[in-house]
């Protein structure tokens, strides 16, 4: 979620065939990857683990061998307009961010639906049980200017502690600001899925980010324009077989959970849970774009200095390109 400086261009690829006498028989699709933030990290990417082994993808007319992982923010965007296939997932902050630098990306459906696998904890019998009970306390986060430090900031506001009497400590990640609280360094520190499911039973919830806040759009799919022109039919097959691997996630969590589990290299267990524990919270979205909810994110980018003045969404946002039951 920091700020970056993006200098990509779109990398573009056309295979002369040879002509012949007589007519060759059709070449095979192509296949390609996708990128999405985090992969095989965070819970982003579920939906498109389910859709690989369902076969969601090649069912909806669209061959993709397998994911691109990054570690957020930029560099995802990076991946998207310098990649073989020009669509991925990001985090709605780089999309808008990359937009203001002026690239030619459109927002094409939406992928984490809010914030709400966000919650900050403390250790197992600790006194801090409530949001309240951070006043005149620390509190980590990760880094300037990140979705861990927004959430923290609306949520104190939410529920009613002046943020003043909170010292906030940017510990650089979740793990670090994990061992900072089991060191005694601050009071509570955020966590979120998977790593919340693994440790739970170390530690007490302080408060979750699903009780204070409303709905916030957390990541979204892009594509370039130029991609938007001539390939439409891929992208919307793309969104389509993401569309039924979250289906499928909510329909069936233990199967979804295991091949959660499977892409994620982690125990089946912890997968299960992990895709239980969003579902509970309605995390992924099915595509369709709620401008609303993302008002709400840019609100709170606002708040930690990442976004200026109004959006525009008619200039960023294409629905076109959604199954007619989701653009409305």
């Amino acid at each position: 979620m920091s700020k970056f400086s993006i200098k990509a261009c779109l990398v573009g690829a056309a295979a002369l065939l040879g002509t012949a006498l007589a007519t060759p028989p059709a070449a095979p699709a192509r296949a390609d990857q996708i990128s999405v933030t985090h992969w095989g990290v965070l819970m982003y990417g579920a939906p498109y683990a389910v859709a690989l082994e369902k076969g969601f993808f090649k069912e909806a007319g669209v061959e993709i061998t397998g994911i691109l992982t990054s570690k957020g923010g930029g560099t995802t965007v990076r991946n998207v307009l310098a990649g073989g296939l020009p669509y991925g997932e990001v985090s709605l902050a780089a999309a808008v961010a990359a937009a203001k630098e002026g690239l030619d990306i459109k927002i094409v459906n939406t992928g984490a639906a809010s914030v709400y696998d966000i919650l900050w904890v403390a250790p197992k019998g600790s006194d801090i049980k409530s949001v309240k009970d951070l006043a005149g306390k620390k509190a980590a986060f990760t880094s300037p200017k990140s979705v861990t430090e927004m959430v923290l900031l609306m949520s104190l506001a939410a529920g009613g502690v002046d943020v003043k009497q909170v010292e906030r400590i940017s510990t650089g990640g979740i793990g670090a600001g994990l061992t900072a609280l089991g060191q005694g360094g601050v009071a509570a520190a955020p966590t979120l899925d998977p790593i919340w499911s693994r440790t739970q039973d170390k530690y007490q919830p302080v408060f979750f980010a699903k009780d204070l806040l409303p709905p916030m759009t957390q990541t979204v799919g892009i594509t370039t324009g130029e991609f938007a022109k001539s390939s439409p039919v891929k992208l919307k097959a793309i969104i389509e077989g993401r569309r039924k691997g979250v289906d499928f996630i909510y329909a069936n969590p233990e199967e979804a959970g295991k091949i959660f589990a499977a892409a994620y290299k982690m125990d089946e267990a912890l997968g299960i849970r992990a895709i239980r524990n969003m579902i509970e919270v309605k995390y992924w979205g099915r595509g369709d774009l709620d401008l609303k909810a993302m008002d709400n994110m840019v609100e709170g980018l606002r708040i930690i200095g990442e976004v200026d003045g109004p959006m525009d969404w008619s200039k960023l946002v294409d629905k076109s390109f959604l199954p007619d039951d989701l653009k409305s």
